[in-house]
């Protein structure tokens, strides 16, 4: 059978469909070479906001006019959240964020007798998802942790995901081994809730790091999105200790007033915020931070906004995700009576982003004259390389034959439109 899969959401969700590719094609599946020519379709839902469920189950609908109609398969964080309205969608075979390693046996037995029941209990262990193959990206991303425990009000993901689940050191470095046979030189570690790394099974995030770091051929290990209240001294201090650790962390800060953090059951104050880039700062020359700032939530007063745009300005940020907050259906945000109108939260995201926009252009110009290892992640162009430095800032290196995979040392001569210019140097 051919199969084809579309996938929606966060890294971890990417990182999940290629196990189920994997184990698809040890199965004896073969891949479509497009969807209309499949006899299965995968759909790996996202459900951060409920436009994600409008996409699969448009996705599903998509998939089911094709002629002959492929059997459809709707997995993800939707129906583990939301189990009643996505049995409602017509897909063939619902699955949820557990045993993903199923999906070719519950495909095969609804081909065989026309139903097939998949496990929708949350496991309490990490769910191993074997990879054989990583994908064709420069960067490989290796997920290490499942669930999340915060409830932050506005947020779904802890129904959909469940507890916190770590995955063991030895696992980490047996697929990061992969990775560098492979001629990967840079991992990216993703989770839900990635800062809570380890947590359930005696070990931290710094500990992962290093697991990640032992293959000679991995030259780099970056942290996707953390949650900033856990990075205390501690830790912060021994992540500093690996000299394969990329200075760039993005901590989710969404709101810089104190006010509208405890309405969202964020977990420190901006004060508490400060004090943890800061320490990064300090142990991290530089490094670079990025961010996710929402505007809109429920009761923000211009007050508060204001006090959020200011933090905004002052902390110095290298780059912001601005993005504008709408209703979650199942969160405790959602019975607020306090809603802010759509006209007020679409001012408030114009002047964030241009705060944005302003912050960002500064930190380019910064690194301008600063020498940088890049790693070279494409040539789309015969004039220039395109690559990042380990503080994420992407760099298109003129005058240089440097491919794919390559680490190059690159100055700094310019910045413009996001990005910055650089020449290599030897």
């Amino acid at each position: 059978m051919k199969y084809a899969i579309q996938t929606f959401g966060c890294k971890v969700n990417q990182y999940e469909s290629t196990a189920i590719e994997n184990a698809l094609q040890a199965a004896g599946f073969t891949a479509a070479s497009e969807q209309s020519d499949a006899d299965v379709v995968i759909i790996n839902s996202c459900s951060v906001t409920e436009n994600g469920d409008k996409k699969a189950r448009y996705a599903v609908r998509s998939a089911k006019k094709q002629i002959p109609a492929p059997i459809v398969v709707l997995t993800g964080c939707y129906p583990q959240a939301f189990p009643e309205k996505a049995s409602e969608s017509g897909a063939d075979i619902i699955a949820g964020t557990s045993a993903r390693g199923d999906i070719p046996r519950l495909i095969t037995e609804f081909a065989e007798k026309g139903a097939a029941k998949a496990q929708m209990t949350l496991p309490k262990q990490y769910e191993e998802l074997p990879i054989s193959t990583t994908t064709s990206k420069t960067r490989a991303f290796i997920k290490i942790e499942d669930g999340c425990d915060r409830y932050c009000s506005y947020c779904v993901i802890p129904y959909a995901r469940g507890a916190v689940r770590s995955r063991s050191l030895h696992s980490i470095t047996k697929e990061a081994d992969l990775c560098a046979a492979e001629g990967h030189r840079e991992i990216v570690l993703v989770g839900i809730n990635l800062s809570r790394y380890g947590t359930d099974i005696g070990a931290d995030l710094a500990d992962a790091v290093k697991a990640a770091s032992e293959p000679e051929g991995i030259i780099r290990v970056r942290l996707s999105s953390l949650e900033p209240e856990l990075l205390d001294e501690t830790t912060v201090k021994k992540l500093a200790g690996n000299k394969k650790l990329c200075p760039h962390f993005h901590l989710s800060l969404q709101s810089g007033c104190d006010d509208t953090l405890k309405r969202m059951n964020r977990h420190y104050t901006a004060e508490e915020y400060t004090g943890i880039v800061s320490r990064l700062r300090e142990y991290f020359p530089d490094c670079s931070i990025t961010t996710d700032i929402m505007v809109g939530f429920a009761g923000e007063t211009d007050e508060e906004f204001e006090q959020s745009l200011e933090f905004a300005k002052k902390t110095g940020f290298a780059r912001i995700h601005v993005f504008t907050y709408s209703v979650r259906g199942g969160t405790a945000a959602e019975k607020r009576r306090d809603h802010v109108p759509e006209n007020v939260k679409a001012e408030r995201y114009a002047l964030m982003s241009a705060a944005a926009e302003r912050a960002n252009e500064s930190f380019l110009r910064s690194n301008i004259g600063k020498r940088y290892d890049v790693l070279v992640q494409k040539r789309t162009s015969p004039d220039f390389a395109a690559g990042l430095t380990p503080n994420y800032i992407p760099v298109r290196i003129f005058g240089s034959d440097a491919q794919k995979h390559d680490i190059i040392s690159v100055k700094i001569t310019g910045a413009e439109n996001g990005y910055c210019t650089g020449e290599e140097t030897v």
